[in-house]
């Protein structure tokens, strides 16, 4: 967990839950005062980690399922608990994915991005390996919409029941 500072005993209040979150201009901590009566920095629940880094609660749980982040730390209780690098990592997985990398490519970028020792050669190849997909991709929907553009055209579009459309779809 993170790094933990006492309080002084007339500070701490009971509460039923073991965390509870506080938010200063300076830092952001959570109160485990029903059990040690200290602030623990830097720590976040699930949800406060997917509000902050823009990655829902159930995807967190599948990236972590799946290796993508590593297991969350967990609190006496079970809860899942994650650091401001825990929400960095997830939010450098949200950007990847707006780019369009597949989860594969992503633990292979998180992989990379996690080893000072990398070679940026390799970040740069599977860079331009994605750009070279995506514009495959890019020219693919350019001819679909090419395509269903002319038969648009040369469909008459009212009531008569001959449609270039579903005779171009039919064609074997």
């Amino acid at each position: 967990m993170g790094r933990s500072i006492d309080i002084p005993a007339n500070l701490k209040s009971s509460t039923e839950t073991p965390y509870n979150q506080c938010v200063t201009s300076e830092l952001t901590f959570a109160l485990d005062l029903p059990t040690t009566g200290r602030f623990i920095l830097g720590i976040m629940n699930i949800g406060e980690a997917a509000k902050v880094s823009g990655v829902n609660a159930k995807l967190i749980r599948h990236y972590e399922s799946i290796g993508i982040i590593p297991k969350a730390s967990r609190t006496d209780s079970g809860y899942r608990t994650y650091s401001d690098n825990d929400v960095h990592l997830l939010t450098f997985v949200k950007r990847a994915r707006g780019l369009g990398f597949s989860m594969k490519e992503i633990k292979r970028l998180v992989g990379l991005w996690r080893n000072r020792a990398r070679a940026s050669a390799d970040v740069k190849a599977m860079a331009q390996a994605h750009i070279h997909s995506l514009e495959q991709k890019i020219n693919e929907l350019e001819a679909m919409r090419d395509t269903l553009r002319h038969l648009a055209r040369n469909c008459h579009g009212d009531n008569r029941p001959h449609c270039p459309i579903l005779e171009n779809l039919a064609d074997k």
